[in-house]
């Protein structure tokens, strides 16, 4: 697989558009960190690491309010092929502070309201919405 972000994102949009409850994917420690970010702001109801089968599988469980999908955009932006970087003055809005940046810091994986904070820039990842 050569974009686990892509690929997250991707499961997390089919699953949404399934009204799954839950999915699993393989493991990652970024995948899990962009999870942690979607779970403090709101838009999956929990994570967890899953260590039972042969390689490690986190469990998404996705929010629903209303029986639509917390989510209802989801964006990548800096790809394999074309990184997207920004500086900590550059960060996005997204749809005026409805949505939210994911950035990858020399700080760590925040969301663009954190890196904000931070005072850090860095690469773009993905705009959720």
């Amino acid at each position: 697989m050569n974009d686990p972000i892509a690929d997250l994102l991707t499961r997390l949009r089919n699953a949404a558009g399934a009204k799954k409850s839950e999915f699993k994917m393989p493991y990652s420690k970024l995948k899990s960190e962009v999870a942690k970010i979607l779970k403090k702001e709101g838009y999956i109801n929990d994570y967890e690491l899953d260590t039972t089968e042969k390689h490690p599988q986190l469990k998404i469980r996705t929010k629903f309010i209303n029986k639509t999908s917390a989510i209802t955009g989801l964006k990548r932006v800096s790809r394999p092929g074309l990184r997207r970087y920004v500086g900590a003055g550059e960060i996005p809005r997204v749809l005026g502070g409805m949505g939210i940046a994911v950035l990858s810091t020399p700080r760590g994986v925040l969301s663009g309201q954190e890196a904000r904070k931070q005072n850090v820039g860095g690469e773009v990842l993905a705009y959720i919405w």
